[in-house]
């Protein structure tokens, strides 16, 4: 029932992705990865994605009835034939259900679990009265960049970590481009990247504020600046955020981002 196919061939003539290619995003990022491991039913109506260490994406046709749904999910889980996996992310019906049956087959329970909302921005809304001007990244700002990821380890994750250990990172998201400060007197305050283009969206994130600037707009400020330039692209920016923060995703909503499908992250013992 299930076949490996060519990452670049794993969407190609699957009904009913489209609909839901807001909130599967991800999907289109490691498809054009060659090393990514692409896993098709032959009705294409289950696709699995995982690019090399991640965790893997599953997606299943909204339409197919939920005792075939189990049986598919089962089959896959065979098809792997005891090969550890890290999770699963998915919609949260599905995600639960692949989890409960690959957990019964192989003792395994879950370690963590992350619910996210998918937002898409069809029309940015840009935020009044908000002082500063938008830049790109520069080698100057990786110092600041590099702490602005502690910091995001540290809020998102509960993980504290030496600023100094993610200077590697933030000179490669300088470098990559994509990354954007919001200036206020030429002092950066915030920032955020567009980490992805794929065919129809432009894909944001990395979005972090240090915590003596905020509640004074400049998120909103940063993220509105990176959907004009998306837009002006012709790509509808998206987004994903945690559900655990509702001030954030009332940041985005207030910008014009609408909610587009939940994901749901399980992360395995």
């Amino acid at each position: 029932m299930f076949e490996k196919v060519d990452p670049q061939y794993l969407l190609e003539g699957v009904d009913g992705f489209i609909q839901e290619e807001v909130s599967y995003n991800l999907f289109y990022l490691i498809t054009g990865i060659e090393e990514a491991l692409t896993i098709k039913s032959r009705d294409s109506k289950v696709l699995f994605a995982q690019s090399p260490g991640g965790n893997p994406w599953l997606w299943v046709n909204r339409d197919l009835p939920e005792e075939e749904k189990k049986d598919a999910l089962q089959l896959l889980i065979e098809y792997f034939d005891g090969t550890p996996m890290t999770g699963i992310s998915s919609e949260p019906r599905t995600a639960e259900m692949f989890a409960n049956l690959y957990g019964a087959r192989y003792h395994t329970s879950i370690k963590k679990r992350m619910d996210m909302e998918a937002y898409a921005c069809p029309q940015v809304v840009k935020p009044e009265g908000v002082s500063g001007c938008l830049r790109s990244a520069q080698l100057g700002d990786v110092e600041t960049v590099a702490q602005y990821l502690a910091g995001f380890s540290e809020d998102g994750y509960g993980i504290v970590v030496d600023p100094a250990s993610q200077m590697e990172a933030a000179e490669m998201m300088v470098h990559k481009g994509g990354l954007y400060m919001w200036l206020v007197d030429d002092r950066p305050v915030s920032m955020a990247q567009i980490a992805h283009r794929s065919p129809r969206h432009g894909r944001i994130n990395a979005v972090f504020t240090p915590r003596n600037e905020r509640r004074k707009g400049y998120a909103g400020a940063v993220v509105s600046g990176l959907c004009s330039i998306l837009l002006g692209e012709g790509l509808v920016p998206m987004l994903y955020a945690d559900m655990v923060n509702p001030a954030s995703n009332r940041a985005y909503q207030k910008i014009g981002f609408i909610q587009s499908g939940r994901i749901t992250d399980i992360r395995f013992e």
